[in-house]
């Protein structure tokens, strides 16, 4: 037998959720566009309930939303970063850093940790994906997080 659960586009959670979104203070005009376009998002399906933090990079990211994640007053954390590639070998350092801390701390918590996180080689391609457009990337990573915690949910509730 096979289970579905709604998807972004028609995803409404009831109750809605408590979130905390991470947003990285390197690229403001960046990150800043990326937030706009995830609380976008989920004000669009009635999740009003998030708490925004500031973080010091991306690299910092992992660490931050692991603690949120087990202090359990949230059911999902969202990641937003940029990492644009420079001259040296800093970007694929950070961007596999966070990557892989992002991963292993929603493995540990059991906890949604989305990651919307821009990996760029340019300013432009960094800046394309964080309009106020229906390809901003932060309105992804609210989207996967919500429907990660809508499967959990389910599941909670058959077991």
């Amino acid at each position: 037998m096979s289970k579905t659960i709604p998807t972004a586009p028609d995803l409404r959670l009831n109750p809605a959720p408590k979130l905390a979104i991470l947003v990285s203070r390197f690229n403001t005009d960046v990150t800043h566009g990326l937030r706009d376009g995830a609380l976008a998002w989920l004000a669009e399906r009635g999740i009003e309930d998030a708490d925004v933090f500031d973080a010091p990079g991306a690299f910092e990211l992992p660490l931050m939303a692991k603690t949120l994640a087990r202090t359990r007053r949230y059911e999902g954390v969202i990641c937003l970063g940029c990492v644009i590639k420079g001259d040296t070998a800093h970007f694929e350092f950070i961007s596999l850093g966070a990557t892989m801390g992002i991963m292993q701390a929603q493995l540990e918590t059991g906890v949604p940790i989305s990651f919307g996180i821009l990996t760029t080689y340019t300013d432009q391609q960094a800046i394309a994906r964080s309009r106020d457009d229906a390809e901003n990337k932060g309105r992804e990573a609210a989207a996967a997080c919500v429907e990660a915690l809508a499967f959990i949910r389910q599941v909670d509730i058959a077991s």
